[in-house]
């Protein structure tokens, strides 16, 4: 039992072993077009998009359902747009415009130390209404338009705008490898309590890890646990939002 327990300890973390076979490709860690990276994308599982799209038609006819309630719902709570949209890195390190129901009163914040301003918990910016759409998850019901777009998938790596994955590239040598699957509407970090927006290294650090899990694991069954997961936390309002 000892030896089973120190080999289980031994055994690399699936980011352990995503840097071991860079090195083992001798691949510079951030250059999108080496072997170790294509061999990342290439574990997305055949059907994937064809998912995507089958169950973005239902998410579609709940987001024409539900967008005239959220609408009026946003419009008394705040003054501006329905839809909150901003520039996000995708797949390979590329720009996309992402959509949100918006959920905060619009100011042009900045930190004089030059780290990107992100929603914290508490935050004044959040109006009641919007706090809401947060904690049910309705607030991302627009990314279906992304999901139909191919900017997205229901399932992987939430997307970080422009500015945060500049300073997280920065501060981890690894995360360029969540470039390697599209962002998901959710992700297995997300359904394992890793939400919201955040500066502090150790809690990213985990958040990165579990994203690299779901790289290296990806799988139709996978998937539809983490959609499971996702709806089962939205009902109970369990989705750990701020």
């Amino acid at each position: 039992m000892a030896e089973q327990t120190t080999a289980q300890v031994a055994m690399p973390s699936v980011r352990e072993s995503i840097v071991q076979d860079r090195y083992q490709r001798k691949a510079p860690i951030r250059n999108f077009s080496r072997p170790y990276f294509k061999t990342l994308q290439e574990k997305t599982y055949t059907g994937k998009r064809f998912i995507d799209l089958f169950l973005s038609l239902f998410g579609l006819v709940l987001f024409s359902i539900m967008t005239p309630f959220i609408a009026l719902g946003i419009k008394l709570s705040s003054k501006g747009p329905v839809i909150f949209a901003q520039n996000r890195t995708g797949q390979n390190g590329k720009k996309f415009t992402c959509y949100k129901f918006r959920t905060m009163h619009q100011l042009n914040l900045r930190r004089i130390d030059g780290k990107p301003v992100v929603t914290k918990k508490g935050d004044k910016r959040i109006f009641s209404f919007g706090s809401f759409l947060r904690r049910t998850n309705l607030d991302e019901l627009p990314q279906i338009l992304n999901v139909i777009k191919g900017d997205m998938s229901l399932v992987g790596p939430r997307p970080y705008p422009v500015d945060e994955c500049k300073h997280w590239n920065n501060t981890f040598e690894d995360f360029y490898y969540r470039y390697a699957v599209k962002p998901g509407i959710s992700g297995y970090a997300q359904v394992t309590g890793y939400r919201g927006g955040t500066l502090d290294e150790e809690h990213m650090r985990g958040r990165l890890d579990k994203d690299l899990v779901y790289v290296q694991k990806q799988s139709l069954v996978f998937d539809l646990n983490i959609i499971y997961r996702t709806v089962k936390q939205m009902l109970h309002m369990e989705t750990n939002a701020h």
